[in-house]
């Protein structure tokens, strides 16, 4: 997955930080430091984050192989009905 953050809008409130400290950091007081290509084992800490900023900063681009995993959890047994 990759992430984009509109640096503009966020404002420092760090809840990214604290519920994915692996792909987001403070630097300083205001300063947003992150990991725009988050591994997929961070997928539900990041869908946290992304949730819990309260400006709405931060954007989720799906790769190709987040959407195959995602198609393929999601297929129902024995094909599609």
């Amino acid at each position: 997955m990759r992430l984009v953050v509109d640096l503009n809008r966020c404002q420092g409130y760090a809840q990214c930080a604290f519920l994915a400290p692996d792909v987001f950091a403070m630097h300083g007081d205001e300063s947003l430091l992150y990991n725009p290509e988050a591994a997929a084992e961070q997928r539900e800490n990041v869908a946290r984050a992304v949730a819990a900023c309260p400006v709405g900063a931060i954007l989720v681009e799906l790769t190709d192989e987040d959407l195959a995993a995602v198609t393929a959890a999601g297929a129902p047994a024995g094909g599609v009905r």
